[in-house]
């Protein structure tokens, strides 16, 4: 009966716009000559549907894959011989699956094979072989399962392991070498290969510029008259010094030209701020939940230019919330820049005191020293003076000194820092760290007093000098 062939297993070829499809036999109809597959596979992927119907139009092959065992017995005492199934082991088995297709029989009589026109029926109804009685999934059923996929006779080299050193052994690099070099042809191959290397695009890196510049020059600014110190920047130009006359000169020029004494004086007060607040720690103290903790700095100026730029720089302090006591002495008569900067200062939280008893014992986060003058060396006989002096060299505070003048005498206060206004002037060596800031004089102004200047100042207005 139909009903014999199902939970077989096979192979269903629907021609190339259908495809193969593959699965277990769930039912067989010979009078509408259709077959249904469950859990089908199409083309190696497994349908989404749980079972298919095909019509014996639309069958073009169909080869059994796996048969179900059932022997079928006559009650009329005639014995039916069982055929061997037509799955085997080895490659005979998978010869015969390929090459044959079987008809479907059922009790009264044969049904045509559903591939009409078929070449394995050759016009005539075959005898469908059956199998035995080991079911589906048995021991048996799993050994042809497994030598459907591994019966095929393997290498057995596949079980040696490759001899890596012996095969080394055989490559004699020496010789083959030699052979290369020896050939001509090979030769002009290297030396091909070779060109086109040396003429490969070089690889730069992000921070590399691909432009070929001009050779850097380092001694940008030259004077017309050495003194014998120069300086160096953290680029590596060259920074000379001048002495004061030519120093004064150069103030001198830029006032004719429009830069006054008050706009030098903001300049140089806001340059000294700037760096007085980067070494009281900048963002990381003055900060606005450290309002408790405001840094403090004592300013010691003296009745002169040199004293109005401190004043100026106490100036910007006090608006940046610093606390500032600026120390200057009482004298009846003053010069006016002076004069005009302890108004603006005054105008501040600043505090103001003009004796040294009023100055905090305790040491304090910095002192600015504006005492010295270029014009007075006499001040520093005075008595205010020498008080004003042995404070700071007792207050354990570090020391900011701004425009200090050039003496062979040490300086009254050890300063920490010294810092230096457009050019440096010749300063004696010692611990202090040399700074110059930019208070804006014009290319021209340089040239004008005999200076070739380029700025080394680059995108800072204070930067750092070393003693070369």
């Amino acid at each position: 009966m139909a009903t014999d062939w199902v939970g077989s297993v096979v192979s269903i070829d629907c021609g190339a716009t259908l495809g193969v499809y593959q699965g277990e036999v769930s039912s067989v109809d010979h009078v509408s000559q259709t077959i249904s597959l469950k859990h089908p596979y199409h083309n190696g992927v497994k349908c989404p549907v749980p079972e298919v119907t095909f019509s014996a139009m639309d069958i073009k092959d169909l080869k059994f894959l796996d048969i179900q065992n059932k022997v079928n017995k006559t009650s009329a005492g005639k014995d039916t011989a069982t055929e061997p199934s037509s799955i085997s082991t080895g490659r005979h088995g998978q010869t015969n699956k390929t090459n044959h297709s079987h008809a479907i029989t059922n009790s009264s009589g044969s049904i045509s094979n559903p591939r009409r026109g078929s070449s394995n029926s050759r016009g005539t109804t075959q005898s469908t072989p059956r199998r035995s009685n080991v079911r589906n999934g048995g021991a048996g059923g799993q050994r042809s399962k497994n030598d459907e996929c591994f019966g095929d006779g393997t290498d057995e080299n596949l079980d040696t392991d490759f001899d890596f050193e012996g095969n080394l052994a055989l490559f004699d690099k020496a010789a083959v070498f030699s052979q290369i070099d020896g050939a001509s042809s090979n030769s002009h191959k290297l030396q091909h290969h070779n060109t086109q290397a040396e003429q490969k695009t070089q690889s730069y890196r992000h921070d590399e510029n691909i432009l070929e510049g001009k050779p850097v020059t380092y001694r940008q600014i030259t004077v017309p008259q050495y003194v014998g110190k120069e300086y160096c920047t953290d680029t590596g130009l060259v920074v000379p010094s001048v002495p004061y006359e030519l120093h004064k000169q150069l103030l001198a020029a830029a006032e004719r030209w429009g830069l006054s004494l008050e706009r030098r004086l903001e300049a140089v007060g806001v340059c000294s701020s700037q760096m007085a607040l980067t070494l009281l720690g900048g963002p990381n103290r003055l900060t606005p939940k450290n309002v408790h903790q405001r840094p403090t700095v004592v300013l010691l100026c003296g009745p002169h230019v040199q004293g109005a730029q401190g004043i100026s720089c106490g100036r910007h302090l006090a608006n940046h919330e610093v606390e500032v006591i600026l120390f200057l002495p009482n004298f009846v008569k003053m010069q006016e820049s002076v004069t005009s900067e302890v108004n603006l200062f005054s105008k501040t939280s600043g505090k103001q005191v003009s004796s040294v008893k009023d100055l905090p014992m305790s040491p304090v986060d910095l002192v600015i020293n504006c005492l010295d003058c270029h014009e007075n060396p006499l001040l520093k006989e005075q008595s205010w003076y020498q008080s004003v002096a042995d404070w700071a060299n007792k207050n354990r505070a570090p020391v900011l000194s701004i425009d200090p003048p050039v003496s062979e005498q040490p300086q009254s206060v050890d300063a920490k820092w010294t810092l230096s206004l457009g050019l440096p002037l010749p300063l004696a060596d010692k611990d202090s760290r040399v700074y110059l800031c930019d208070i804006g004089l014009p290319k021209m102004v340089y040239q004008e007093v005999g200076i070739s200047y380029h700025s080394p100042f680059g995108c800072k207005f204070v930067i750092p000098l070393h003693s070369v």
